[in-house]
């Protein structure tokens, strides 16, 4: 079911002209973003979920811009 989901993403995506990096960055900014919404931003935990270095995880959310909202 997951990887149906997905394929039908990816083909949208090809057919939306949207390139590769591009999607790769969204679904790492989303896949990131969601993990630490589950954790209540626990970094620690989000980063053991995501399977991702702490420092690693942190960095992303640098780039990424991501923080929790007030």
């Amino acid at each position: 079911m997951i990887r149906d989901d997905l394929s039908a993403l990816v083909q949208q995506m090809i057919d939306r002209g949207i390139l590769f990096d591009d999607a790769q960055r969204e679904f790492e900014r989303t896949f990131i973003a969601r993990a630490l919404v589950k954790t209540n931003y626990n970094v620690c935990k989000a980063a053991k979920m995501t399977g991702l270095h702490r420092n690693t995880l942190s960095r992303k959310m640098s780039a990424y811009k991501i923080r929790k909202s007030a």
